[in-house]
């Protein structure tokens, strides 16, 4: 049986980083023995959401607005083929790699980057649709 990817283990779709500046809504208390590096979320749904609401803060507040511009700091070289990543997160969107992307809170838009990025990060894992739904939907709200 294939081992589960750790982000789906975590409930942590995204593989966001922990960070004691970040306390996401579900988001579990910090256990370095359990996991050092990433949050873990009490449910997929919220961890879904706060993948969500951290894209939607790359674009208003730190002004990245091209699948490049979020994928770059995302996923640093030093750790994944960002090139690589970024070329297949634009073509799952139907974007170029440096397409302005015109509105991060376009449901249809966000939930395939979202989509994108999951596969991305946890070895094409794919949620059910109502989980997924649900969580896109909270990033929304």
């Amino acid at each position: 049986m294939p081992a589960i990817p750790r982000g789906v283990r975590n409930n942590n779709p995204g593989n966001i980083v922990y960070l004691k500046a970040n306390p996401w809504v579900g988001q579990l208390p910090y256990d370095p023995v359990v996991e050092s590096r990433f949050c873990r979320f009490d449910t997929a749904e919220n961890g879904i959401r706060a993948l969500g609401k951290l894209l939607q803060t790359y674009y208003k507040k730190h002004g990245r607005t091209t699948v490049r511009a979020i994928i770059g700091p995302y996923a640093p070289p030093f750790e994944n083929d960002t090139e690589a990543y970024i070329r297949t997160v634009a073509q799952r969107c139907g974007l170029g790699p440096d397409d302005q992307i015109k509105n991060i809170k376009d449901p249809v838009l966000l939930g395939v980057l979202m989509t994108s990025i999951i596969k991305q990060e946890n070895a094409n894992y794919i949620y059910p649709d109502a989980v997924f739904a649900e969580g896109l939907r909270r990033a929304l709200a």
